[in-house]
């Protein structure tokens, strides 16, 4: 089975050719490459190689990289689900990305027993997105309850400490980021 990205060269080179107005005689007498086997390498019967596509490369005034398609990783994240005290942590970044993101889900409190804080202090900066349920945020000596679609950003430094406001469970979004750095949001100016 050929490899995808072998089998797109060919047609890349018609492409690029036919783009600057070329013949396939023209190319041949640039290159030293005969037509017949230009020919053939455009409609895949000729197996691409380096002897072959450097010198086209070159006089079609195109990179490499322009005829040999980039693979694209996958995008998508494997995820791994952990549990620390209750609380459920699925992972929603790589585990090399200098910023963590997790979907939290804080279970539901049984009847008649009451959270007490137990402050967490560490370097960083985290970020929480509230998706469902009612989060109690104590941070510092502050106490603040987010609803869903409501965000907290702050310096883990602080001590800080969260639970359900209320019997029901919470899922949250945490963002965090070791550095401490800022969440930088990048949106364009409206137009009017």
């Amino acid at each position: 089975m050929p490899d995808t990205a072998l089998t797109l060269i060919g047609p890349r080179i018609k492409g690029w050719r036919e783009k600057r107005s070329m013949t396939l005689a023209e190319l041949s007498r640039a290159t030293g490459i005969s037509a017949s086997t230009l020919s053939r390498l455009e409609a895949g019967k000729r197996a691409p190689n380096l002897e072959l596509i450097v010198p086209i490369a070159r006089e079609l005034r195109i990179g490499l990289d322009d005829l040999v398609p980039r693979a694209t990783p996958d995008p998508r994240v494997p995820r791994t689900t952990k549990h620390v005290n209750g609380v459920r942590f699925e992972t929603l970044s790589p585990e090399s990305s200098p910023v963590q993101t997790y979907k939290v889900t804080l279970p539901a409190r049984p009847a008649g027993v009451s959270a007490v804080p137990e402050p967490q202090v560490h370097e960083g900066r985290e970020w929480l997105y509230v998706l469902s349920g009612r989060l109690r945020l104590v941070l510092g000596e502050q106490e603040v309850t987010l609803g869903p679609g409501e965000a907290a950003e702050f310096d883990t430094r602080v001590p800080h400490w969260m639970s359900p406001a209320g019997r029901g469970a919470v899922e949250l979004l945490s963002i965090f980021s070791k550095d401490g750095k800022r969440i930088h949001l990048r949106a364009r100016p409206s137009t009017r």
